[in-house]
């Protein structure tokens, strides 16, 4: 007979075993379901080409330098931020005849007055492609992608020295181009602008004056992806990079110009401040890469920050307009090949040129941003009105939504997690309903609402405000 001692210790290490895994299992009664991948959205992934980007970048690179203020070159030159301009737009209308006239190529075209880093009157040009939507209920909504095709070298304002730009830049406009490129084939509910900014090393110009004229002309721009510095540099011998994951940067509380006192107020009393819009796009962005890159080694890093440490980047301007809008770049940038002139100085080269890009990395990136531009497009439009109704004091939680304008809705989910959670942990199918109620205290943990389509495609999380 076993001594009793040893089995009484031997069950309660079974038990010790058993106790977390009960735990787990009641903690998380709703996992997050795996979503449907679209058949058109993985094969317009496959379609993204590394030699394309590639190809792209070293074109860019050509132009010797696209600093701003060489808008004074002519393109007959072949040098200079207007023969950029002016082969971006070629490529874009190249695109739109392969897809049969799909896409609508256009320029945003203006002059920037002085300023900081402008000593002149400059004329900055903007290109971008549109993408129709397909559907005329949903044609309205759009999700946009970024990149600058503007370049610069240690001295903002040179434009007589190279200022080759193939990291900073090139990467994120070759990312722009890549997924005009690959999406122009297929179709989507609602519209896809891929856009080129130029003027962003003299101070987000050329996004600033786009991400405006959006706003005073009442575009409903539902997601912005700016792509700068996506390169993955690979510099032989430098230790730190990361080919494996890209950052990606949202902002928390609204930037001035688009928040009010009342807002900031109620952000700060609910302590909010991490489920902004633009976090809320960027958690979509994880969820897409664990869809349609599961298999892969490469995956996005959620930094909860505006940009890099004390920096800035064309999301901004779109952030200032109040656009969900994030940020793409790569894990570990090397100043030597930023902001530098082309040199080698004791064994050392400086300078942005094409052969320190990793082009597989761009190509990463490139799908990371179709599959989410292409799933928020094939995707019914976000709940509107969230609300979690606070009147009486009660352990269970109650929220309501008006229904997703446009048709595309068949059910909607509620989403929570744990409030110290980054991403979303939990979801429960309600139906096609506008009110739901959960048996769980709004004090643990944090909702959101989204709504899904026929086909599984789900809209950007909102998260409820208080209505009592």
């Amino acid at each position: 007979m076993a001594n009793p001692k040893f089995l009484l210790a031997g069950i309660a290490v079974l038990m010790l075993a058993i106790l977390p895994m009960v735990a787990q299992s009641s903690a998380n009664p709703n996992p997050l379901p795996a979503a449907k991948l679209d058949p058109q959205i993985a094969a317009a992934l496959r379609d993204v080409s590394a030699k394309r980007i590639e190809q792209t970048i070293v074109k860019l690179v050509g132009f010797y330098t696209r600093q701003t203020l060489s808008s004074d070159m002519p393109a007959s030159s072949g040098k200079g931020a207007n023969a950029a301009a002016e082969w971006i737009k070629g490529e874009f209308e190249q695109y739109s005849k392969d897809c049969g006239g799909c896409l609508e190529v256009k320029t945003d075209e203006f002059t920037q007055e002085p300023g900081p880093r402008v000593p002149k009157p400059t004329k900055i040009t903007n290109v971008y492609a549109i993408l129709n939507g397909s559907d005329a209920a949903n044609a309205g909504r759009i999700v946009l992608v970024s990149g600058h095709y503007d370049s610069r070298n240690s001295e903002t304002n040179d434009t007589t020295q190279a200022a080759p730009g193939a990291n900073d830049d090139g990467s994120g406009t070759a990312v722009s181009m890549e997924c005009a490129r690959v999406l122009s084939k297929h179709k989507f509910p609602a519209t896809i602008i891929f856009l080129t900014v130029a003027g962003e090393e003299q101070g987000l110009n050329g996004s600033a004056h786009f991400a405006k004229t959006a706003k005073e002309q009442g575009w409903n721009i539902e997601a912005v992806l700016n792509n700068d510095i996506v390169g993955g540099d690979r510099t032989p011998g430098a230790t730190g990079q990361d080919p494996h994951v890209v950052r990606v940067f949202s902002e928390g509380i609204p930037t001035t110009a688009t928040a009010d006192e009342k807002q900031v107020k109620m952000i700060r009393a609910l302590a909010s401040e991490n489920d902004s819009l633009s976090r809320e796009l960027a958690r979509y962005i994880a969820a897409t890469s664990q869809q349609y890159l599961p298999s892969s080694s490469f995956h996005p890093l959620l930094v909860f920050r505006p940009d890099r440490f004390l920096r800035g980047g064309d999301q901004t301007s779109f952030n200032q307009q109040g656009y969900a809008a994030v940020r793409f770049t790569e894990y570990r940038e090397n100043y030597n090949h930023q902001h530098q002139n082309v040199r080698t100085e004791n064994g050392i080269e400086y300078g942005d040129l094409p052969k320190f890009v990793n082009y597989d990395y761009t190509a990463n990136v490139a799908r990371l941003n179709a599959a989410t531009l292409a799933s928020l497009a094939a995707a019914p439009a976000p709940p509107a009105n969230v609300r979690i109704l606070t009147k009486e004091l009660q352990n269970d939680s109650t929220l309501a939504w008006d229904a997703s304008p446009g048709g595309l809705a068949t059910s909607y989910e509620v989403l929570w997690r744990d409030t110290a959670a980054p991403e979303w942990e939990h979801a429960k199918d309600v139906g096609n309903v506008t009110k739901a109620t959960l048996p769980m205290s709004k004090d643990n943990v944090i909702f959101a609402v989204c709504a899904v389509g026929a086909k599984g495609h789900r809209s950007l999380a909102v998260v409820p405000t208080p209505e009592r």
